[in-house]
């Protein structure tokens, strides 16, 4: 080989050192080396790989957003039911409530109805051995009250009929009432004392005025106590008149009627003198049939003072003086003088448990209004 040959071969050779590789390629404006087609695209695999990821992470955060609005919502709607279910339950009870108390009424009612039909009347047999026969007048005495005259006579003649009775007490506990009640009672013990089978008895605890004393007159002999209230001879009409009132307040009254004294009672029209003197009149005589009835009861036991049938009230030792009574005494001292021994028979008939409660609900309300009520306008009763 010739030495221009083998200067060729090695200029070849210092020129192929010289020339970069396909990886080594200069950029000519970073002047670095030039970045093969694969690693641009690595980066840009990677680009998208972490674009790919970060997109993935913002859809899992959307439908975590949308887990718990429809967890919330779910929520929601279940405390939505669970009020409605609350207030069903609550109507339901109300509901359930009332209709026990209905049907505890009815019940109540019919067992009332059948205790009357079969069970008012006592059905056991009268005690046969001594003792006292006890008839109770407590409380006012009218029509619609347990000391009626219609129980009370009932009593009376059941008390009367017992064979081991050796007397028949009325015990009397009250202010008075009804003048027609207390004539009722009154007639019904005359007739059974005129029979003279037994004495009868009224023995006054705390008060026995008027229409009751009214009926302690008829009996053979009256006992009270020291400090017992008696006497109280009298009639009483009591009402208002509201005929100023009403002119006041505007109101115009409206009444017809047939018959030109038919409203003379009407508290709102004024009472006349006439008006005045009849009605006096109806009280006078009403008056004088007590008196009549408490001489015929008493008879020569009575006092001549005319303060006796003045309307006045007596302790039982006022009473003993004026011949209102025959003994001090009490209840279980009768019944030592006449048995032996303090024992009575009660035959005074037993009221209903529903009608005690009505009348004792009743009797508490007016208490409590300061209200008395009564069918009469006249009243054998202390006020």
């Amino acid at each position: 080989m010739s030495d221009e040959q083998h200067r060729g071969s090695s200029d070849d050779r210092s020129q192929s050192d010289k020339v970069p590789s396909s990886d080594q390629v200069s950029d000519r404006w970073t002047q670095g080396p030039d970045v093969s087609q694969q690693a641009k695209q690595r980066p840009q695999s990677g680009a998208e790989g972490s674009g790919a990821h970060c997109s993935g992470e913002k859809n899992d955060d959307a439908e975590t957003l949308r887990e718990r609005q429809r967890l919330t919502q779910m929520e929601m709607m279940d405390r939505w039911v669970g009020g409605v279910l609350t207030e069903q339950r609550r109507t339901r009870r109300w509901k359930l409530f009332f209709r026990l108390m209905l049907l505890a009424i009815v019940l109540i009612s019919l067992t009332t109805m059948l205790y009357r039909v079969f069970l008012a009347e006592p059905t056991a047999s009268l005690p046969t051995q001594r003792h006292l026969a006890l008839v109770e007048v407590h409380g006012v005495i009218t029509s619609d009250a347990p000391a009626n005259a219609e129980r009370i006579i009932k009593g009376l003649n059941r008390a009367w009929s017992s064979s081991g009775a050796t007397a028949v007490v009325l015990h009397i506990d009250s202010p008075g009432g009804s003048p027609v009640q207390s004539q009722r009672i009154y007639a019904e013990i005359m007739r059974l004392r005129d029979q003279g089978d037994k004495p009868i008895i009224a023995v006054i605890e705390d008060i026995g005025a008027s229409g009751a004393y009214y009926i302690a007159s008829a009996a053979d002999s009256i006992v009270a106590s020291r400090a017992s209230l008696v006497g109280s001879i009298g009639v009483i009409y009591s009402g208002f008149g509201f005929q100023e009132a009403i002119n006041q307040i505007g109101i115009e009254r409206r009444v017809m009627t047939a018959g030109e004294n038919k409203a003379f009672l009407d508290p709102f029209q004024p009472l006349d003198d006439d008006v005045a003197d009849f009605w006096q009149s109806v009280l006078t005589q009403t008056h004088e049939q007590f008196i009549d009835d408490v001489k015929a009861g008493r008879g020569e036991r009575l006092s001549d003072s005319p303060e006796v049938f003045s309307g006045l009230i007596w302790s039982g030792e006022q009473a003993l003086a004026l011949g209102l009574v025959d003994e001090l005494a009490s209840l279980e001292q009768v019944a030592r003088d006449q048995v032996g021994d303090a024992e009575w028979e009660n035959y005074t008939p037993s009221l209903d448990p529903f009608e005690r409660l009505t009348r004792r609900f009743t009797q508490t309300a007016a208490e409590v209004l300061g209200l008395q009520h009564t069918h009469a306008p006249l009243r054998f009763q202390a006020q």
